[in-house]
């Protein structure tokens, strides 16, 4: 029987860029703190960044739900 493994990087294609690896650090954060919700997620991306790169910085939901399907593409 083949051992069974977890890569976690299996799906990547590329490296992440400094943006991506910025805004991951600040998404783990979050869920380390406890938030659990959309709204809550956005305001703590809006006080601790990265800065949303469009919408002159500032987080939404929706730029945010943008953001992460683009990422996931």
């Amino acid at each position: 029987m083949k051992e069974l493994y977890l890569d976690p990087h299996q799906a990547r294609r590329r490296q992440p860029t400094p943006f991506e690896d910025l805004l991951g650090d600040s998404i783990e954060r979050g869920y380390a703190a406890g938030i659990e919700d959309l709204a809550a997620m956005v305001a703590h991306l809006n006080r601790t960044g990265p800065n949303c790169p469009e919408n002159e910085g500032i987080w939404t939901e929706q730029n945010f739900q943008e953001a992460m399907a683009r990422l996931s593409a």
